[in-house]
């Protein structure tokens, strides 16, 4: 057994609160009793861990007193078991690529190489971790560091913001006071959900399009989560609306085999008809992400209903092939 496993299994043991005798540790740990020396010595010299040896029991205990007023002996990492230190290195890696730009790198940075440091030769080099593992961002707008973490504090210290927001709809900017209420990372973007006081209304903002943010010393109002799911995210996508109707779509056999085993909405139905066609079910507020997607599929999708969902992606379809002869 490895140090670290064994200095996790020690921690565990002491820290339930009991006296761990001496032969209880050698028969569990497989040890000897210089190694368990070793060990413990290293808990309490190296991690200031407050073990003190009772002889009547002949055993190790913590003192619980010494832990809360000494040097703090609790390390980041320190009580993960190998598997699960490796498991972190792995989420670290996804994270730092799966952020838009790496935004949640530089903070864990000090936690990576101290698990490194924890793990010595049993951890696998970061490098390896990169070229094992890869992960492909598609369409993931860049994000200004300053600003996500202005949002991420504002959001947590539950602080109003002014925003100066630069919408693409109608390729204007616009000054709003918002109370944010959560981060959505969405399609590899990120969107803040916030109660925008100059519409009275529940918005949706692209964080990469936000130029400048202020934080207020002004408490922000909080909205139920129900009321959060029900404006923002009954609809298809990041487009939200109360006004949430169905679409039916159907998927060729060949096509099918892919579709029905992908997530388009979390309240979708679907099921297989006596051909082996797909049939999707799905709610949307605002057709464009949803006619966007259907695109994707053409020509191997059919819009059953409703109409005006089927006609949006003649018109878009029919447009395209206009520029294309151009």
């Amino acid at each position: 057994m490895a140090q670290h496993d064994r200095l996790y299994k020690l921690r565990h043991w002491l820290d339930s609160g009991r006296c761990v005798t001496r032969d209880f540790l050698l028969r569990e740990l497989e040890v000897s009793a210089a190694t368990l020396e070793r060990d413990i010595a290293k808990l309490r010299d190296q991690y200031n861990a407050p073990i003190e040896w009772d002889a009547e029991r002949g055993g190790w205990y913590l003192n619980r007193r010494q832990a809360t007023v000494g040097p703090q002996f609790e390390l980041p990492g320190l009580w993960f078991s190998a598997e699960e230190i490796h498991a972190l290195l792995t989420m670290q890696h996804l994270l730092a690529h799966l952020d838009a730009g790496g935004l949640l790198g530089p903070h864990i940075e000090p936690l990576m190489n101290r698990l490194h440091q924890l793990l010595g030769s049993g951890a696998p080099p970061k490098a390896d971790v990169a070229r094992r593992i890869r992960v492909q961002s598609v369409g993931a707008r860049r994000v200004h560091l300053p600003h996500f973490q202005a949002l991420g504090s504002a959001l947590l210290r539950r602080r109003r913001l002014v925003i100066r927001y630069r919408g693409r709809s109608r390729a204007d900017t616009t000054e709003r006071e918002v109370s944010p209420q959560r981060l959505v990372h969405y399609r590899d973007n990120w969107y803040l959900d916030a109660w925008c006081h100059w519409r009275q209304a529940l918005r949706s903002f692209s964080v990469d399009a936000i130029e400048q943010v202020r934080m207020l010393d002004r408490a922000c109002i909080d909205i139920a989560d129900g009321e959060l799911d029900e404006a923002l995210g009954a609809g298809y996508g990041i487009f939200a609306g109360r006004d949430v109707r169905w679409a039916g779509l159907r998927f060729t056999p060949e096509r099918s085999r892919w579709v029905a085993s992908e997530t388009w909405h979390p309240k979708q139905r679907g099921r297989f008809d006596a051909e082996g066609r797909w049939l999707l079910e799905l709610p949307y507020a605002d057709p464009r992400e949803l006619v966007m997607d259907i695109l994707r599929h053409v020509p191997e999708v059919e819009v059953l209903w409703p109409e005006e969902l089927a006609a949006d992606v003649r018109a878009k379809l029919v447009a395209g092939i206009g520029r294309l002869d151009e």
